[in-house]
């Protein structure tokens, strides 16, 4: 079963209706989605390729050789030990890129700063579209998921307020893959997630009615997937989705995720306009920098606890 694909284009002209349509059952029913013809021109997906892979050759390799899961799967292999899995790092090599951190920014690669620079800010673009597109499909006013992460605030500071990360990933050819993961089951705590994944080596999967489904990979797509606080906002209509990624024996996977997520002071908590008369909300009431730091200790356990926990704080 192939995760659904959608033309964002079609969202405007005569397939409109159609195509919201089809956006909005992805979103209740998958939680995950592949948009094609989005807008972000073939030219600079190639250059992000090409710059990331390039990054990780040259300043991120050497020091992947040395990091925990490398040091833990070879002591596992050394006990040749056939039960034992590691279960407490994933085989991963990640840097995340915001606008706060540009000074930290890999600066060895050539073109890598410039070119992310001008990669976000087209994702950033595509990210509110998404965002909209589920505001009409919800009934919502436009503009109410992206205020509602801004924490509020006017228009003029919506822009600021919001946070918007990049994750450049990359795993590795692992000697033993049945014994560690690329990354572990979980959800995502954030809001919108926009991921740019290889072509060609497979591993990310979804939990679908019991089973995990390979998302399959599809050149310069991008791939939407709902966070926990999609699921709060919109009462329980769109479902954060449990992934993993698969370590591989053969090719280095890129993986380039970005978070269009709340201000760490936004109160997120389900739009009123989605609750029935006298029916009560799903989802408890909280402010995200709290439910963030729920996460952090909880990120790979069942999510509902998560939900009762940061109502207590």
């Amino acid at each position: 079963m192939a995760i659904p694909v959608i033309d964002f284009s079609k969202t405007e002209g005569e397939e409109r209706s159609k195509t919201l349509a089809e956006i909005a059952h992805c979103c209740e029913e998958w939680g995950f989605f592949q948009l094609v013809n989005h807008g972000i021109s073939e030219e600079l997906l190639e250059r992000v390729k090409k710059v990331a892979s390039e990054c990780y050759k040259v300043e991120r390799k050497a020091g992947f050789g040395e990091s925990e899961p490398v040091k833990k799967l070879k002591e596992l292999m050394e006990k040749d030990s056939c039960d034992e899995r590691i279960d407490d790092v994933d085989w991963e090599d990640v840097f995340l890129l915001t606008d706060h951190n540009a000074h930290q920014w890999p600066s060895k690669t050539a073109g890598f700063r410039e070119t992310m620079k001008e990669y976000r800010s087209e994702l950033k673009k595509l990210a509110v579209r998404v965002m909209e597109t589920m505001d009409e499909n919800l009934g919502l006013p436009k503009g109410y998921m992206k205020k509602a992460f801004s924490g509020g605030k006017e228009e003029e500071e919506e822009e600021d307020a919001a946070f918007f990360g990049t994750k450049v990933s990359h795993y590795p050819p692992c000697p033993k893959p049945e014994k560690v993961a690329g990354l572990r089951a979980h959800t995502d705590a954030g809001g919108v997630i926009l991921l740019f994944q290889d072509d060609e080596v497979e591993s990310l999967q979804i939990l679908k009615d019991g089973v995990w489904l390979d998302v399959q990979p599809l050149k310069n797509a991008i791939v939407i997937n709902t966070g926990d606080q999609v699921e709060v906002l919109s009462n329980g209509r769109y479902k954060s989705v449990w992934h993993r990624i698969l370590a591989t024996p053969h090719g280095n996977r890129r993986s380039i995720a970005s978070f269009y997520n709340p201000s760490a002071e936004a109160t997120i908590h389900p739009a009123p306009q989605l609750l029935a008369e006298e029916a009560e909300a799903e989802y408890p009431r909280f402010v995200f920098g709290d439910y963030m730091s729920v996460y952090a200790e909880q990120k790979f356990l069942p999510k509902e606890p998560r939900f009762q926990a940061v109502k207590a704080v």
